[in-house]
């Protein structure tokens, strides 16, 4: 188990006086590409639109954990029920070797605690990560700016990256980008995958990371990453250690700079199971329809868990807004 003596109470968010206004506005941005790619693709999400498969599974918290984990879901040890999305980050459906951000959504099911959106009971403890440990921008700003430009083409994202980072800045942006999207993915089973944002952990702020069992096998041989888990599923369990990151001070671990690697160590919580499936079968096709219906949400969160930083509090209002758009809300 790694160190954990560093872990620190001693984190602030710090809330612009026009943010409100400025997330709705992003929130109606998002909605209006929402609306020009379902009316392409079919109803789906704005990000993260192409599903590649759901799967039924188990978290299992582990006993024994260090004082800044024991929060919230980590508070006792057991086991939970989970339900698993697999998704590519992009607007469109494009075809999985396109390079791309990766996303493995969890919801645990059986969750007790005041919900962090304030409603009563929470209903679930979603965590969203992706192959990235860190986001490509700082702040939500940018984020959306550089997603609107990038569904108006090539031609408009290169306009927007000149105009916004200079001549020498906006050609070395997109090379930087290029390169962390286009690094070779291993596939689901074997690639690491991160929360990249923090969330809290009772009165302290942890990101978390999902480190493959060596069992899971070799990295997928192929693009076809729907394929390769259902065949690795098909004849195994998959399985995974869920492990916490906490704040240590705000240089290094930075609660509103989302571009900034965590250099704090992490220390495993909890182990994901994906039990031996057939998710072509019936009920496996019933699971992925659910999925792909259903809401996966930071925000859908213990109180204790509450999403923290700019980015997650911009997530809090684009997210529901989108589900509103394509009926899961």
């Amino acid at each position: 188990m790694s160190s954990h003596t560093t872990a620190s109470t001693d984190w602030q968010e710090h809330i612009a006086p026009d943010e409100a206004q400025r997330f709705e506005r992003y929130a109606q941005q998002m909605v209006e590409l929402q609306r020009r790619k379902s009316a392409r693709h079919g109803n789906g999400r704005a990000l993260h639109r192409k599903q590649i498969v759901a799967a039924r599974g188990t978290l299992t918290v582990h006993a024994n954990l260090p004082a800044f984990a024991r929060h919230g879901l980590f508070a006792e040890p057991g086991a939970h029920e989970a339900l698993v999305r697999l998704s590519n980050g992009g607007m469109d459906r494009a075809a999985d070797k396109v390079p791309d951000v990766r996303g493995f959504a969890i919801k645990v099911l059986g969750v007790q605690g005041d919900s962090a959106l304030g409603n009563g009971p929470a209903t679930s403890q979603d965590f969203l990560l992706i192959n990235q440990p860190k986001f490509a921008f700082p702040g939500s700003g940018e984020f959306v700016d550089f997603v609107l430009a990038a569904s108006r083409g090539k031609g408009a994202l290169l306009a927007y990256l000149l105009r916004r980072y200079g001549l020498i800045g906006g050609p070395r942006r997109l090379l930087r980008l290029l390169s962390s999207i286009g690094a070779k993915f291993s596939g689901y089973a074997t690639a690491q995958l991160f929360s990249a944002v923090p969330i809290a952990c009772g009165p302290y702020a942890v990101r978390l990371r999902l480190e493959p069992a060596a069992g899971n096998g070799d990295a997928a041989s192929g693009s076809d990453f729907a394929a390769d888990v259902s065949a690795r599923l098909a004849r195994q369990p998959l399985q995974w250690t869920l492990q916490l990151q906490p704040f240590t001070d705000e240089r290094a671990t930075p609660i509103e700079d989302a571009s900034v690697n965590w250099v704090s160590p992490y220390t495993t919580v909890a182990t994901l199971v994906l039990p031996q499936q057939d998710l072509a079968s019936a009920s496996g096709q019933v699971l992925q329809a659910q999925a792909e219906a259903g809401v996966f949400d930071p925000w859908q969160a213990l109180a204790a868990h509450r999403p923290l930083g700019d980015v997650q509090r911009a997530r809090k209002v684009i997210y529901f807004a989108s589900q509103r758009e394509r009926g899961a809300a």
